[in-house]
């Protein structure tokens, strides 16, 4: 049989027949952040291997996330309870792991059986719980996870150091005032009661596990997974839930605290939401700012804005700070004319003119990208305006541009020279109004809120 379409590195085709004993017979690129494929070969007496090729084409070595990292961690997993995809092959030579696919669905957030997807969660929950009781020695990765922490501290900062020593390229030329304040604002209220380390997941919570009828069937995206703070995982799941809403969290983490045996800890949970927002902003601002083609930008942005919003917001939250959602700026100038027949076209003539999922979702890409350029172009002078005016007045200055006024308050906030609850009612507002002023992209994931906690 000939190849499917596809661009996949050279030779990793061949290497998952050669492997897998057979002819690739499907292969389909799965939609997705992160780039992986859904495969089925097929072998010469007719059996077929149903998998999901995940691959890596720039690798970072010691990154935080690693492929390499989420293989061993499902492949050790496989030997106890916590139901994970099965390690079929890894490939040190395109950084690829070809691993076994579920048959269930992942898409929890859009059940309209409540009870049903209450039973899904509550069971999830025990999964967790199960998870975090095993014994991290046994689990023998300490060849990816590296040595155990042995403090509040390292557990609390270990994933967010790595991350900052990984893009310290980056962010050597980068300044953001959010993520500069919630760097610090994290270093600054570290839990300290930690009675037991755990393997956690660092990224677990609906869609990032596979249910079949009321059960979870493997818990998938082990990338991120490290020694830690069992209440990572729930402020994880918190995350999680924010961006797939799955009926709320009432009720889950004291089921939780019952099922493990270990004391639920609210702060805790509020800290590692917000904790887990701050190290997935510095990729994702990374990618923003130079992004690779194979990545969808309009994901990211939407990402981006919607993270940088919630940040605020958790950190409100967790210190008892009100902020308030400012008004937005008005322009009654048209919409771009070229920027309109752009849009025209790829509704038009490209997205009802195919069925693969995979170009149209990139094409429903490409028209919020335009639609967000043409608002930048009509309202982001007005903003960079107020932006300007509102840190003056915090700052006590008259600036220039709204450059010189975001350096001196990244100056500013390093050197905690700030009253911690009107720097955060302006980052709050300033975040409003960008997740406001690229709308198409936030549109994506619309209206997210954080549940309510236990």
């Amino acid at each position: 049989m000939s190849e499917f379409f596809h661009d996949l590195p050279d030779g990793l085709y061949q290497w998952v027949e050669q492997t897998a004993g057979g002819s690739i017979t499907r292969l389909e690129r799965h939609i997705a952040r992160r780039e992986a494929w859904v495969v089925d070969i097929t072998a010469p007496d007719g059996a077929v291997t149903e998998g999901f090729l995940r691959l890596d084409r720039n690798p970072i070595a010691g990154s935080a996330t690693s492929l390499h990292k989420e293989a061993r961690i499902c492949e050790s997993l496989s030997k106890t309870t916590i139901p994970v995809p099965q390690l079929l092959a890894w490939s040190d030579v395109h950084c690829a792991a070809l691993l076994s696919r579920d048959g269930g669905r992942s898409d929890i957030d859009k059940l309209e059986d409540q009870q049903r997807q209450r039973a899904i969660m509550e069971d999830f929950i025990t999964v967790i719980a199960r998870l975090h009781r095993l014994d991290v020695d046994k689990l023998r990765l300490g060849d990816v996870l590296g040595p155990k922490p042995q403090t509040a501290a390292e557990l609390a900062l270990g994933d967010l150091d790595l991350q900052l020593r990984n893009f310290k390229r980056f962010l050597s030329n980068y300044t953001d005032p959010l993520l500069t304040y919630g760097v610090q604002w994290l270093r600054r209220h570290i839990p300290t009661d930690v009675p037991h380390m755990a393997l956690v997941q660092g990224d677990t919570g609906p869609v990032n596990f596979m249910f079949q009828q009321d059960k979870v069937s493997v818990v998938v995206d082990w990338e991120w997974g490290h020694w830690g703070d069992p209440m990572e995982d729930l402020g994880n799941i918190c995350v999680r839930e924010f961006w797939n809403p799955s009926g709320g969290l009432d009720g889950l983490f004291k089921l939780y605290e019952q099922e493990s045996g270990l004391p639920y800890q609210r702060f805790s949970a509020q800290y590692y939401r917000i904790q887990q927002n701050v190290r997935g902003m510095i990729p994702i601002h990374a990618v923003c700012a130079n992004p690779p083609e194979q990545e969808s930008l309009a994901w990211y942005l939407c990402y981006r804005y919607v993270t940088d919003r919630s940040t605020c917001e958790g950190i409100a939250d967790a210190m008892g700070i009100a902020i308030e959602r400012p008004t937005m700026p008005t322009n009654n100038t048209a919409p771009d004319l070229l920027a309109s027949a752009a849009i025209g076209s790829l509704r038009r003539d490209v997205l009802t003119r195919t069925d693969n999922a995979f170009a149209k979702s990139r094409a429903g890409d490409a028209v919020r990208l335009i639609e967000c350029m043409d608002r930048q172009q009509r309202f982001g002078p007005a903003l960079a305006s107020i932006e300007t005016e509102e840190i003056g007045e915090l700052m006590g200055h008259v600036y220039a541009d709204l450059n010189s006024a975001q350096t001196a308050l990244v100056s500013a906030i390093e050197a905690e020279q700030l009253n911690d609850e009107k720097l955060l009612q302006y980052l709050a507002r300033k975040t409003y109004r960008d997740e406001w002023l690229f709308a198409p992209a936030v549109a994506l994931y619309p209206e997210r809120q954080w549940s309510s906690l236990d």
